[in-house]
């Protein structure tokens, strides 16, 4: 049933649709009355005093409702609200994985900013410390991402330029993985050249299984930057390289998108321990930008060109809920730990917040004018931030 409002001379009126036609209830003098206003009829029995006067009254309402009725659509309140908390200069892992970007205890957020980490303290958005990243024989330094490996101790991917001796700058550095000590502010292990020789795909760091993938001619590459030892997967069928994949907590799936001379851009799903494509994830209209499990595993977000979140089922990758409400394409979508919302971002400079349970839009975030391009939450699903290219925001739950 929809409900309609309006107020004429001071007196509210209640004005519902029903199967058997328009009704008005009007309050009069401590007494309600109410009349079918299709067929002009009382619906209720009325002292014969006020029925001329109601009559007429509502005819009157009748003829005039186009012009005063206000549609009032039932909506499910938030169970949370989530409030701006803070904002700083910088990014978080803009071609890198940000999830690592909170601290263990959601007390932190690592920002990167120059070559600066700038560390946010996520309950009263103040900064905790600013990490002033020098490394000898370097300059120009690139930082593309920080992720926390323990509470007070970061993994870093860069490169930069290195000088000879003697003969100044003698060009650019592969990429580096390094650990930093954030209390001492100093490196705390060896510099690690990271896809040496080049021709590796998208290096993501994953903080669920702690490693570092890289991709290269079928092959996937893990590394823990904490014990410098890892392994492989090799995929025999994959002969292009995905630009885009991500694997589920427990390492049994992986993800692949925007793989090159691909006809479709739905992903696919690599069966981990087969080695092997099973499925994929079908229904979009353009290319996939991002894609995330949830923390148990049993879901999956994408975040797609065609301006469109997607939820889909695991291991069943069978489509559950499509998500609209972006005005332009979504660059990423992520689940909160808990697994209870969706948080996406897009080039419509918003942040939205979805209910995984019935796929509802809960709330519109927007405080910049620059397009939102990654998203991360921090562990007790009590806090996330999002960044453009410049610029980080970081929203708490109320």
């Amino acid at each position: 049933m929809q409900m309609l409002r309006f107020a004429q001379h001071d007196r509210r009126f209640l004005h519902t649709f029903s199967r058997r036609g328009l009704h008005s209830a009007a309050r009069l003098g401590g007494l309600t009355y109410a009349m079918n206003l299709r067929h002009r009829t009382l619906v209720t029995r009325l002292p014969s005093a006020f029925r001329l006067l109601l009559s007429a009254f509502c005819l009157l309402l009748s003829t005039s409702a186009h012009a005063q009725v206000e549609t009032v659509e039932g909506t499910q309140p938030p169970q949370y609200t989530w409030v701006s908390g803070g904002r700083v200069e910088g990014h978080l892992a803009l071609h890198y994985s940000p999830a690592g970007a909170f601290s263990p205890d959601s007390s932190m957020l690592a920002v990167v900013s120059e070559e600066k980490i700038v560390l946010l303290g996520v309950n009263d958005g103040s900064i905790r410390k600013i990490l002033k990243i020098h490394i000898p024989g370097l300059s120009e330094l690139n930082i593309h991402s920080a992720n926390f490996l323990a509470m007070n101790q970061l993994f870093l991917l860069f490169n930069g330029i290195f000088s000879v001796k003697g003969k100044g700058a003698g060009g650019s550095t592969p990429l580096i993985g390094l650990e930093w000590d954030t209390i001492e502010d100093r490196s705390a292990s060896t510099m690690e050249s990271i896809g040496k020789g080049g021709g590796f795909g998208p290096i993501l760091y994953f903080p669920h299984f702690e490693s570092l993938v890289l991709y290269k001619a079928g092959t996937f590459e893990f590394w823990d930057p904490r014990t410098h030892h890892g392994g492989q997967l090799t995929i025999p069928d994959l002969t292009q390289t995905p630009n885009l994949y991500t694997f589920s907590p427990d390492g049994h799936w992986a993800l692949l998108a925007q793989i090159a001379m691909s006809t479709t851009p739905d992903p696919v799903v690599v069966e981990a321990k087969q080695h092997r494509f099973v499925d994929s994830l079908r229904g979009h209209a353009g290319t996939v930008l991002g894609m995330a499990f949830s923390r148990d595993g049993t879901k999956v977000v994408t975040a797609c060109e065609d301006g469109k979140v997607r939820v889909f089922s695991a291991p069943a990758w069978t489509l559950l809920q499509t998500l609209s409400g972006h005005n332009g394409p979504v660059h990423w979508a992520e689940f909160s730990p808990d697994g209870k919302w969706v948080v996406s971002v897009g080039e419509d400079t918003t942040a939205r917040v979805w209910s995984v349970e019935d796929g509802k839009l809960q709330q519109t975030l927007q405080e910049g004018r620059d397009p939102l391009l990654t998203v991360s939450f921090a562990p007790n699903s009590e806090a996330f931030a999002a960044s453009s290219e410049k610029t980080v925001w970081l929203w708490k739950r109320q």
